[in-house]
C-alpha cells in the first residue's frame, strides 16, 4: 500500500500541475486578446489574431517551418498567431504580450536553424509577418522599401519587373526573409510600442539592428534597401570532381587565392557525399565548383586557365545569362521559371541541422582527407565554403555587428538532412563529430560563426537574467568584440530584457556599461 502511495503523488502532481498551466494559460490567451482588441479598436479580430481554436492556425504556423525538427507534437506551440497587415496591429501585439508577460516570436522566412522565430518553452505569440509585403522600388535613385514580411525571391523578382540593369546582393535561397544588407533606413516597433525611424531610434539602435539580430531589440517592419547595378548580362559556370579526380588539390588551390578573387567573381565549393567508385561501399566525396562571374565568359576564360587549368574550359560549362536568371540557376531553379520566386515555402522541407566556421589559414591536404573519411560516414552529409576578401575586407569589423571580415579565408557551412524523425539524434551527432574534428584548422579565441547560421550547441541563455558572462559563449562566436556594444544597445532601449530568446542580446548588470 505504501508502494502505490508513492507512486501516485507523482501522477497526482502531475495532473495538478498539468491542470494550472493549462488554466493560467488560457486566463493569459483571453486577457491578451482582450487587450489586442482594445488597442486595435476592433471587436472583430480573426482576420487578425488566430488562436488554436482557429481554422486556418495549423495551416499558418507550418507554412513557414522550414526545419521538420520544430514540426512534431512535442515542439511548444504558440497562444496565438499575429498576422498582422498595419503597422498598429504590430504595436498592439508588443503592448499587450508585455503587458501580459507573454514572449514575442517575430517570423517572417522562418528560416533560423534552430526555429527560434516560431517556438518557445515560455508562452508565447508568433507575430508572422507575411502579410506585410509591400516592396516600392526606386530604380531612378537605386533604392526601395521593402518590407519585412518580403523574402528575397519576392525582392528578386519585384526589381527584374522594373529593371534588368539592377539587383540586390543577397542569399541564394529564394524563400528567406528579406535582411539587413546596404539598409540606409528601418522601421522598428520598440518595446513600448512605439513606431521608430533611423531618426528616432538613434544610430546606436540602428548600428545593432543591422546584423546584431533585429528581434534582440524590436519588431522591424520595413528597411530601406540600396539596390547594385548589374551588367545586361553575367557568366554562371558549374563544374564538378571527385576526390579520386583530383579535388582535393583544387581544393588547396582555391583556398590559396579564396580571399583574392578578383571583385565581380563569386566561387564558391559544395562539398557531398556522392555514388562513385571506390573502397567506401560504392561512395566518393564530390565537390561542385559553383562559379558567378559578372562580366562575359572570353574575359572569364584567361583567368579560369591560369587559376584552374584542370577544371574543363568547354563552351557547354559555362552559361551566360542575365542577372535574374543567374538568381534562379544558383537556387538550381529552371531559367525560365522566374515566377518560382514568389513561392514563399520550399518546395520539399526536411529534416536539418547545421553548424560553421571560418577559416583563417588554409587547410592542409592531409587535414582535407580527414575531413573526407568523416564524410564519408554519412549519406547526406554537405559542406558549403564561401569565399571572404574583397569588399568584405574592405570594411571595418566594428561598421555593423557582423566582425567576420578581413582575416577570413572562407566560411564553411556544415549542414546534414534527413526524411526520418527517428535519426535525428544520428545525423546530429555527425555534425557535431565533423565540427570536433575541425576545430584544429578554424579560427580560434574565440572560435567564430555565423549568426544566420543559428547553433544552440554554441550555448543558451537559461532565462531573462542570463548575464553577460553566460551569453559571451555564444555571443563573442556569432559578435566577436562587438558583443559588448550590442549588450549596452540592448541595456538602453530594452532594460526590461523583454524581447528574448534562447539566443538573444543579453542585458547588462546594473551600473555597468
Amino acid at each position: 500500500m505504501e508502494i502505490s502511495r508513492i507512486k501516485l503523488v507523482p501522477v497526482l502532481l502531475f495532473i495538478l500541475l498539468n491542470s494550472v498551466w493549462c488554466t493560467t494559460s488560457n486566463s493569459i490567451s483571453e486577457s491578451f486578446l482582450q487587450c489586442f482588441s482594445s488597442h486595435i479598436h476592433s471587436k472583430s479580430t480573426s482576420k487578425i489574431i488566430l488562436t488554436r481554436k482557429s481554422s486556418s492556425y495549423s495551416s499558418v504556423l507550418h507554412s513557414s517551418i522550414q526545419n521538420l525538427r520544430f514540426l512534431n507534437t512535442s515542439t511548444p506551440k504558440p497562444e496565438a498567431i499575429i498576422t498582422p497587415f498595419r503597422y498598429s496591429h504590430v504595436q498592439a501585439a508588443v503592448i499587450c504580450s508585455k503587458k501580459e508577460g507573454i514572449q514575442i516570436r517575430t517570423r517572417s522566412g522562418g528560416h533560423d536553424y534552430e526555429g527560434l522565430s516560431y517556438v518557445s518553452k515560455s508562452p508565447f505569440i508568433i507575430i508572422d509577418l507575411f502579410k506585410l509585403r509591400s516592396i516600392n522600388i526606386d530604380i531612378k535613385n537605386e533604392r526601395a522599401w521593402v518590407e519585412s514580411g518580403v523574402t528575397l525571391g519576392e525582392l528578386y523578382y519585384a526589381i527584374a519587373q522594373k529593371s534588368k540593369a539592377y539587383g540586390f546582393p543577397a542569399g541564394i535561397c529564394p524563400t528567406i526573409g528579406v535582411g539587413d544588407i546596404l539598409v540606409e533606413v528601418a522601421l522598428i516597433v520598440d518595446v513600448n510600442g512605439r513606431v521608430l525611424d533611423r531618426k528616432s531610434m538613434g544610430e546606436e539602435l540602428f548600428w545593432a539592428i543591422r546584423g546584431g539580430g533585429g528581434s534582440s531589440f524590436g519588431v522591424i517592419l520595413a528597411w530601406k534597401l540600396e539596390l547594385v547595378p548589374v551588367p545586361p548580362s553575367v557568366t554562371v559556370y558549374t563544374e564538378s570532381k571527385t576526390i579520386q579526380q583530383g579535388a582535393t588539390k583544387l581544393i588547396s588551390r582555391w583556398q590559396a587565392i579564396a580571399d583574392r578573387i578578383p571583385e565581380g567573381n563569386f566561387l564558391r565549393l559544395v562539398i557531398e557525399v556522392a555514388n562513385g567508385a571506390g573502397t567506401n561501399g560504392g561512395k566518393t566525396v564530390h565537390v561542385i565548383f559553383n562559379f558567378l562571374f559578372l562580366e562575359t565568359v572570353e574575359k572569364l576564360l584567361p583567368w579560369m586557365k591560369e587559376n584552374f587549368p584542370e577544371l574543363s574550359v568547354e563552351k557547354t560549362k559555362f552559361a551566360e545569362m542575365s542577372w535574374i536568371e543567374s538568381v534562379l540557376s544558383m537556387a538550381n531553379i529552371q531559367r525560365n521559371k522566374t515566377e518560382v520566386l514568389l513561392q514563399r515555402t520550399q518546395q520539399s522541407k526536411r529534416f536539418f541541422k547545421a553548424k560553421s566556421d571560418y577559416v583563417t589559414k588554409p587547410i592542409s591536404e592531409a587535414g582535407l582527407e580527414g575531413l573526407w573519411h568523416i564524410m564519408l560516414q554519412l549519406d547526406t552529409s554537405l559542406l558549403i565554403l564561401s569565399p571572404f576578401g574583397g569588399r568584405m575586407s574592405e570594411i571595418s569589423d566594428s561598421e555593423t555587428p557582423f566582425p567576420h571580415r578581413k582575416g577570413n579565408l572562407y566560411e564553411i557551412q556544415y549542414y546534414v538532412s534527413w526524411d526520418d524523425d527517428k535519426e535525428t539524434e544520428k545525423h546530429i551527432s555527425w555534425t557535431r563529430k565533423v565540427y570536433g574534428y575541425m576545430a584544429a584548422y578554424v579560427s580560434k579565441s574565440p572560435r567564430a560563426a555565423y549568426l544566420n547560421y543559428r547553433d544552440l550547441d554554441l550555448g543558451m541563455n537559461k532565462d531573462a537574467n542570463t548575464s553577460y558572462a553566460q551569453a559571451s559563449l555564444w555571443g563573442l562566436s556569432y559578435f566577436k568584440n562587438n558583443f559588448r556594444r550590442l549588450a549596452q544597445v540592448k541595456t538602453l532601449v530594452d532594460p526590461g530584457n523583454f524581447f528574448r530568446n534562447e539566443q538573444s542580446i543579453p542585458v547588462l548588470p546594473s551600473g555597468e556599461k
